[in-house]
């Protein structure tokens, strides 16, 4: 469905139980809500489970760059509020995983609990978004698709036809959409917000992951006091396409730690 907040639409996908407890996911740069089909019927079920494409990629409006962090963190805000959802685990994957951390700092009502995957409190430098930027600017996503399946995936998932899928994917993903996700992680950093959050968190990171290597993660899993780390072997920046069993299980057991699903 098509969820209108105003300025902008959002495309959002509900599955599992209206009424249940809520789980919402949020998109890394250059995929969609699609990113999270193989885990969605692997979770428990009685959840209420709620995917969103972010600003500017799948069938969310495309709004002029560039973005900043908090644009994406009043998305998710507002668009929490008109489902009217409260108390929710949060997972959020690269880009995702950081509008987790500034949506939980923001509001603490909405959030009961964290998974951040694949992300960090401060992703790359401002250098290197806007060598990114001026890249795709010039010669589209198609010029720097091949790099990015290197850093997206491990080299025996690279062999597999089933890579095709995930590269249209970015490909496919609005240029001004991208470039303006890219300024949005290249300004913010949020090592002293995320230093003060206490809410349940798992970090998740893959063991082959280029973009967001798993010291990166654990640096940012462990400002947060109380927090717990997984790595996920044999995968890339996209653990929930590569093994989505493996990390379905870490999902649910997190799930059942904070006692957030049915009894």
């Amino acid at each position: 469905m098509i969820v209108d907040l105003g300025d902008i639409s959002l495309r959002v996908q509900e599955d599992g139980s209206e009424t249940g407890p809520p789980v919402v996911f949020a998109n890394s740069l250059g995929t969609t809500h699609a990113l999270w089909d193989q885990i969605i019927p692997l979770l428990p079920n009685g959840l209420r489970l709620i995917r969103y494409d972010m600003r500017g990629h799948g069938g969310s409006d495309v709004p002029t760059g560039p973005y900043s962090m908090g644009a994406l963190i009043r998305d998710a805000e507002r668009l929490l509020d008109h489902l009217q959802v409260r108390d929710c685990v949060f997972i959020g994957l690269s880009i995702g995983g950081m509008v987790a951390q500034g949506l939980a700092t923001k509001r603490l009502d909405l959030v009961r609990g964290l998974v951040l995957s694949n992300t960090a409190a401060k992703m790359g430098t401002a250098q290197m978004w806007q060598d990114r930027i001026d890249a795709i600017q010039k010669d589209g996503l198609a010029g720097i698709a091949d790099s990015v399946m290197e850093r997206w995936f491990s080299k025996r998932f690279r062999m597999s036809p089933e890579v095709a899928r995930w590269r249209q994917m970015l490909v496919d993903t609005p240029v001004d959409g991208y470039a303006g996700c890219c300024a949005a992680i290249a300004g913010t950093d949020f090592y002293t917000t995320t230093a003060g959050l206490t809410l349940p968190t798992l970090a998740i990171a893959g063991s082959e992951d280029g973009a967001s290597p798993p010291d990166l993660v654990r640096e940012t899993q462990e400002l947060i006091k109380g927090s717990r780390f997984q790595l996920i072997r044999g995968a890339g920046h996209l653990p929930c396409v590569e093994q989505p069993e493996v990390y379905a299980d870490a999902l649910t057991e997190f799930l059942h730690s904070i006692g957030h699903v049915p009894a």
